[in-house]
């Protein structure tokens, strides 16, 4: 019996990504498929939005229906799940595919391209151990040609991950999962370091720890995301390795009072037993609820907007930002 393709997103679902993912659960599967001009549709049930959107211009005869529904994540939330299964997905089903798209490359941003996007990665692994994991780059730009040693090392620990990357071209001589924990702390040692007056990750390994460095507080609190991201899964690599002994972040800047229960970086550490030199970590039970669909909310309006304006009539958009939901480009 035919399945239907359900994508749950917190983003404005666009038609290249759609096809682009298209085309992986085609590979993956082996399935013929045809994908012509891809449409998304809201649809409707007594003149009401029933914040369901179903997807026309894709054809394969192990899929009957594509849909689309809008969902807000716990704390740190892929922005794709994708589930291949008959029925609206609940909590308790298993996606096929855990996505993180993003626009930015290494030649705009070095951590921001790579490390921001980390613990996500990290967080899922608690919900859904064996998803396939997804980092999607649909670049509005270039690609830089050379990538940096920030981008090398971040992409190696996403394939130790088991993160697979789309839409970028890698030296696949280069970008290699990392198999030894030396070899993770000879790379990184190696790089060039921070400027003077920031914090450099570095790692320090001794008979019964390994210390990280890195700066977790801005902003009055703990809220550094590309450390997070870097931290996260420079930690969760460690364990991956065969680590079991201490890992200890040093020089993050955080006081005790900064250190709260529903912070993403506080639940990874729990998962993954990290500790935060001179702090103590409360302990924290894991939400359930990795997602729930999202039925109020400014961006689910101007969502609504934006995907009808685009695909019935000849309007298009030159700039767009979503309740501050992702990178915006102006376009001319």
């Amino acid at each position: 019996m035919p399945k239907n393709l359900w994508f749950l997103t917190e983003e404005r679902p666009k038609k290249e990504v759609l096809q682009t993912i298209f085309q992986k659960f085609a590979k993956d599967y082996g399935f013929a498929v045809f994908v012509d001009t891809i449409r998304i549709f809201p649809i409707l049930e007594d003149n009401k939005f029933t914040f369901t959107y179903e997807v026309t211009g894709f054809r394969c005869n192990k899929v009957d229906n594509v849909f689309i529904k809008t969902v807000s994540g716990n704390s740190s939330f892929t922005d794709f799940l994708i589930f291949y299964q008959k029925d609206e997905p609940t909590l308790k089903d298993e996606p096929i595919y855990a996505i993180e798209e993003t626009k930015t490359d290494d030649k705009e941003s070095r951590n921001t391209g790579i490390y921001q996007r980390c613990s996500k990665f990290v967080f899922i692994q608690s919900y859904y151990p064996n998803v396939k994991k997804i980092m999607l780059y649909n670049l509005q730009i270039d690609q830089k040609l050379e990538p940096s040693s920030t981008y090398i090392f971040g992409t190696k620990l996403l394939l130790t991950l088991g993160v697979e990357i789309l839409g970028k071209k890698l030296d696949s001589k280069i970008f290699t999962p990392f198999k030894t924990i030396d070899e993770i702390i000879d790379l990184k040692n190696e790089m060039r370091k921070a400027p003077k007056g920031n914090v450099p990750i570095l790692l320090t390994k001794s008979k019964t720890k390994i210390e990280v460095s890195g700066r977790l507080f801005k902003s009055d609190g703990l809220s550094h995301d590309p450390n997070i991201g870097a931290l996260s899964i420079i930690c969760a690599v460690l364990r991956q390795l065969g680590w079991t002994k201490k890992i200890e972040i040093t020089q993050h800047g955080l006081e005790q009072n900064h250190v709260g229960k529903t912070n993403k970086f506080i639940q990874i550490a729990n998962k993954l037993d990290i500790s935060l030199q001179g702090l103590t970590i409360p302990k924290v039970g894991t939400n359930n609820e990795y997602w729930k669909y999202d039925t109020d909310g400014e961006k689910l309006g101007t969502i609504f907007i934006h995907l009808v304006v685009e695909n019935f009539t000849q309007g298009y958009s030159i700039f767009e930002n979503h309740a501050s939901c992702e990178k915006g480009y102006f376009f001319h």
